[in-house]
């Protein structure tokens, strides 16, 4: 039973390097499993779920929703954002903190209490460059807000 496992995962790396996508959307892994069952007939047959796990299990690029995918981008874009060497690198950090912000906020791939998320950090962003020195007594007022309250319920225990 464990090298009818194996061989199933070694067909699914086959099948999915003969593809040769860089990501594997369920479009992919739908092909994946077509491949599969034309190449091995009633022994190729499995399900998506499996194909994505062993795919993901091998290291290949597996985006099964919208959201993923935006999430992922962003997340490659922004990787290492944060540096604080020098007084030139802070400025820039906090710029792509706050566009990042803003592109996540526009994005309708994004869930929309997470794009609401990502409107609020922007707003902080430009408060920060504006105001830094009322920065932080001005957030704990925002966090108080009906409105931030509202919004973000879930923050109240953080404030």
């Amino acid at each position: 039973m464990n090298d009818m496992v194996g061989s199933k995962k070694a067909l699914i790396l086959q099948a999915a390097r003969a593809i040769g996508a860089q990501k594997f959307t369920p479009a992919e892994i739908e092909q994946v499993r077509r491949r599969l069952i034309a190449d091995h007939g009633e022994e190729g047959k499995t399900g998506v779920d499996y194909i994505a796990d062993v795919l993901k299990s091998a290291g290949f690029r597996v985006i099964l929703s919208q959201q993923e995918e935006a999430e992922e981008q962003y997340e490659e874009e922004f990787e290492d954002l944060l540096h604080f060497k020098t007084l030139s690198d802070a400025e820039l950090s906090i710029m792509l903190g706050k566009r990042r912000a803003e592109m996540i906020s526009r994005n309708p791939k994004v869930e929309p209490n997470k794009r609401a998320e990502k409107i609020e950090i922007a707003n902080w962003f430009r408060i920060w460059l504006e105001t830094p020195d009322a920065f932080f007594d001005w957030l704990d007022v925002r966090k108080q807000a009906p409105d931030f309250q509202e919004k973000f319920p879930q923050t109240e225990s953080e404030v």
